[in-house]
């Protein structure tokens, strides 16, 4: 599962990206009919608006702000991430698995240790930061769709390292960066893609 990430904006990488969504002609719009501003440096949560890369109409590779969550059919709920063993299968997501793929930048992700007490009850324990060795961007994998003249998105998950899963049950899908223009390609299978996924993470108590 993962429901908080981080973004520096002061990391090189970064660095452009964000330029690049604070020049968006959507993210005016986006912010006078969200009233609230877009998320470029410290922790990110469901719901917010952050930069977001994807294709554009002419299939090349750009940034754009996005919502972070899809509107459940009931109306009732907000998904913020996507099982990627049954993206393509599930109506919610099958057409963004097939063709609105995207790529979420961060600077690492954050989970809570899932604990269980002896009378079966589930509590949460340390904040962990975690992000792939060697890398100073992660590039968490995404779903993108619009709602309401709006681009939303998801974050994908799978069944975690032997590492992680003392922590947690689930972990986002992250790709190396050569792999950023395949994932989000409308023509591209993303099947073939998983391969490539990262699993060798550093992972580090949070403080915050």
């Amino acid at each position: 599962m993962c429901t908080r990430y981080a973004l520096e904006k002061d990391l090189p990488e970064l660095k452009e990206i964000i330029d690049d969504v604070l020049q968006s002609l959507l993210l005016q719009k986006f912010i006078d009919s969200h009233a609230r501003p877009i998320i470029i440096d410290g922790e990110v949560r469901p719901t917010d608006i952050v930069p977001v890369i994807a294709p554009n109409a002419k299939g090349r590779r750009s940034v754009y702000p996005m919502q972070w969550g899809f509107l459940a059919k009931d109306n009732k709920r907000t998904l913020f991430n996507a099982r990627v063993e049954t993206a393509g299968e599930k109506p919610t997501f099958r057409d963004a698995w097939q063709s609105h793929r995207c790529i979420i930048p961060a600077s690492c992700y954050f989970e809570w240790q899932h604990l269980k007490s002896p009378d079966g009850r589930e509590r949460t324990g340390d904040k962990y930061a975690i992000q792939p060795a060697g890398c100073t961007v992660t590039w968490l994998c995404g779903l993108y769709r619009i709602e309401d003249g709006y681009p939303v998105f998801v974050v994908l998950t799978k069944a975690p390292t032997v590492e992680l899963s003392k922590i947690h049950d689930r972990m986002p899908l992250m790709l190396p960066s050569d792999k950023i223009e395949e994932w989000i390609n409308p023509s591209s299978d993303p099947e073939e893609l998983l391969s490539y996924a990262l699993s060798d993470m550093i992972i580090e108590k949070s403080d915050d």
